[in-house]
C-alpha cells in the first residue's frame, strides 16, 4: 500500500462518527469528530497502523521498530491528553461548488474568545494532506496555547480527483474562504486572526494575504520564495509544476513569478509583520529562500523576524518545540 491510499484511507476512516458541531453554520457539511472510529483511543490507532506495518514489513523485527518510533513520536500519554484538551472536527465545505475538505481546532475550557490561525499545509494533492498524526505533531501543541486553529485540505485532496489542486492557483480561493466560518465558530474572535503555513503552505499563506486584509500577522514555515529559483536547488519539483500549474508549460516564468512573494515584495502590507523559520539543512527548499525574503522584506520595511535552526530538515524535526514556542509567542505578540 503507498502512501497516498494509507493517509487516504487514514481520512476516509475519520468521516465517520458525527459529532456536535464547531462551526454553527448551515452551508458546513459533515462535521466529524477527529477522535472517532479508528482515532477512537490510542490502542485502536496503533493496532490499525500495525496492520499497514505488517502488510509491507519483510520481518517482525522491522514492524517493531516501526512501531516503537511510533510510540516515541505520539504515544498514548499525549494521545490522551490531547482528546481531553481539544475539540477537533474535520468538515465539508463549498468552493465555487467545490466540495473541499476542512478541519477546525480548539481549546475545549476557554474563558474568552480565542484568535484564529488559519493554517495551510504543504505538499500537494493528497501527499501532505493533515490527518491525525499531523495534527498530534504540528497542530494540537498550537491549538492548546489558547488558539483556534482551521485549515483546507485543498481541492481534490481525499478524493479521486486528484487534478485539481493547482498549486497556488484556484486553491487559494480555498483558504480564503474559510474566512466566511470564523465567526461562526463559538469561542473564536473574528476580529484576531492570522496565518501560517509550512512548505508550499508558505506561498499559499504569501498569495492568501495578498488579497486579504485582515489578517494581522503571518508566519511561514520553510516557505519558499522563489519557485523560479527554486528549480536549481531541486529540479524534481518541475514535475509537481507541470502536473499542477495550469497552462505551465506555456507560461513558466510567469505562472511561477505569480506564486513568488520575492516578485511582488512591494505589495506587501507593512502593517502585516512576518515570522520566517527555516532549518539550514533543508533538503526540499533552500533555507536562501527566507533568508532572501527577509532581505528584501527589510529593503522594504516591512516588520519581520528571521529564525535559522542550524543543521535541521525541512520539517524542523530536530527544534519542533522551540518552532512551536516562536510561533506562539509571535501570534500572542501581534494578534
Amino acid at each position: 500500500m503507498n502512501r497516498y491510499i494509507l493517509v487516504f484511507t487514514l481520512v476516509i476512516a475519520s468521516f465517520g462518527a458525527q459529532a456536535s458541531n464547531l462551526i454553527n453554520d448551515e452551508r458546513i457539511k459533515k462535521q466529524t469528530d477527529c477522535f472517532s472510529k479508528i482515532f477512537s483511543d490510542y490502542d485502536s490507532w496503533r493496532g490499525f497502523i500495525e496492520k499497514k506495518y505488517r502488510k509491507r514489513a519483510k520481518s517482525d523485527t522491522k514492524v517493531e521498530q516501526k512501531l516503537a518510533q511510533f510510540d516515541v513520536i505520539f504515544g498514548k500519554e499525549k494521545f490522551n491528553y490531547f482528546k481531553d484538551k481539544l475539540a477537533c472536527r474535520n468538515f465539508e465545505y463549498s468552493v465555487d461548488g467545490q466540495a473541499v475538505y476542512g478541519y477546525v481546532i480548539k481549546p475545549k475550557l476557554a474563558k474568552n474568545d480565542l484568535p484564529v490561525l488559519i493554517y495551510n499545509r504543504g505538499g500537494n494533492g493528497g501527499f501532505g494532506g493533515v490527518v491525525l498524526g499531523a495534527m498530534i505533531q504540528n497542530l494540537f501543541p498550537i491549538a492548546e496555547k489558547g488558539f483556534v486553529i482551521i485549515g483546507s485540505q485543498y481541492r481534490g485532496t481525499f478524493t479521486k480527483d486528484d487534478s485539481l489542486d493547482q498549486f497556488g492557483g484556484k486553491d487559494v480561493d480555498d483558504v480564503i474562504a474559510l474566512l466566511d466560518y470564523i465567526p461562526s465558530i463559538e469561542g473564536a474572535d473574528h476580529n484576531r486572526i492570522g496565518m501560517y503555513g509550512a512548505s508550499r503552505g508558505g506561498m499559499q499563506t504569501h498569495l492568501a494575504t495578498k488579497r486579504i486584509k485582515n489578517i494581522k500577522a503571518i508566519a511561514t514555515l520553510a516557505g519558499p520564495s522563489d519557485l523560479l529559483k527554486g528549480l536549481t536547488y531541486r529540479p524534481k519539483m518541475e514535475k509537481v509544476f507541470k502536473h499542477r500549474i495550469p497552462d505551465y508549460e506555456k507560461n513558466k516564468v510567469s505562472e511561477l513569478e505569480k506564486r513568488s512573494v520575492l516578485s511582488w515584495v512591494d505589495e506587501l502590507s507593512a502593517d502585516v509583520p512576518i515570522l520566517l523559520l527555516h532549518g539550514t539543512n533543508d533538503k526540499r527548499v533552500s533555507v536562501n529562500h527566507s533568508i532572501d525574503l527577509a532581505d528584501a522584506l527589510s529593503k522594504h520595511k516591512i516588520p519581520h523576524k528571521l529564525v535559522l535552526y542550524p543543521e535541521d530538515n525541512h520539517g524542523l524535526m530536530q527544534n519542533k518545540e522551540k518552532a512551536n514556542i516562536e510561533l506562539v509567542n509571535w501570534f500572542r505578540e501581534y494578534l
